[in-house]
């Protein structure tokens, strides 16, 4: 090989080695693991019996209701991985939240930290609950139970349009969306109301309704729902599609 070849050749092996050995410290090595799983397939590999599955949600969530077995360390706490740092690296670890987004960012956290196999569920609690899956309750917790179906088919049952939207405190695009649909309600007060739904103050509400994630809207008029969406949605698009 001509000598000007070889010293291209050992260029590139040698920058391809300094590209492996300075990647990003969040990363992950070979070998590691950073899936998200259906709640089945989610289930099932807790069911294999070597997995830690942890809830990162509040210990006031933990405690209205909990996969069976699983540890609570609050992701959005200051010690999220000071108390980590005590669980088995090696080992699968399962992580769930109520609807998969705390819970994809406290996997992200624990493949930088090394963890060589991490799983999160889709749709965490609220999909959990959707497909008819157990909880268990915190002894020391007051279950939530939160507005029944007949109270609220009641609340929607008016001549006025009802818009509903199932969200949650946490929930960023429950929060980003918020600011049209109040002032889409403001603007529209003659004619709609606009009716909020907490999803971790009325989880068998939402199992009841098979709601699986938020944000998620509805629209009733006189009892019956015509129109349904989840996720964001742009206030131009909502009235298009709702004609309100």
């Amino acid at each position: 090989m001509p000598k000007t070849k070889q010293v291209v050749l050992m260029l590139a092996v040698m920058a391809g080695m300094f590209l492996v050995s300075c990647g990003g410290g969040h990363a992950n090595a070979p070998g590691q693991i950073n899936k998200t799983l259906s709640v089945d397939d989610f289930e099932k590999k807790i069911q294999e019996g070597n997995a830690r599955v942890i809830d990162v949600r509040t210990s006031g969530e933990y405690e209205s209701g909990h996969l069976k077995g699983a540890l609570n360390y609050d992701v959005s706490s200051d010690g999220f991985e000071q108390e980590l740092s005590h669980v088995d690296k090696s080992k699968p670890v399962m992580v769930y939240c109520l609807s998969g987004g705390r819970s994809a960012r406290a996997a992200d956290i624990m493949s930088g930290m090394g963890f060589k196999e991490v799983y999160n569920m889709e749709g965490g609690v609220i999909r959990w609950n959707a497909e008819g899956k157990a909880l268990e309750i915190g002894d020391a917790a007051v279950e939530k139970t939160g507005m029944t179906m007949e109270g609220f088919e009641q609340q929607v049952r008016s001549e006025k349009y009802v818009l509903v939207d199932f969200n949650a405190k946490w929930c960023k695009p429950c929060v980003k969306i918020l600011p049209v649909l109040e002032a889409l309600a403001e603007r529209k007060k003659d004619k709609m109301i606009l009716l909020r739904v907490d999803a971790d103050d009325n989880p068998d509400l939402m199992k009841e309704k098979g709601i699986s994630e938020i944000p998620y809207l509805e629209l009733y008029k006189d009892g019956k729902r015509i129109w349904q969406h989840s996720g964001t949605i742009e206030e131009a698009e909502l009235l298009k599609e709702t004609n309100l």
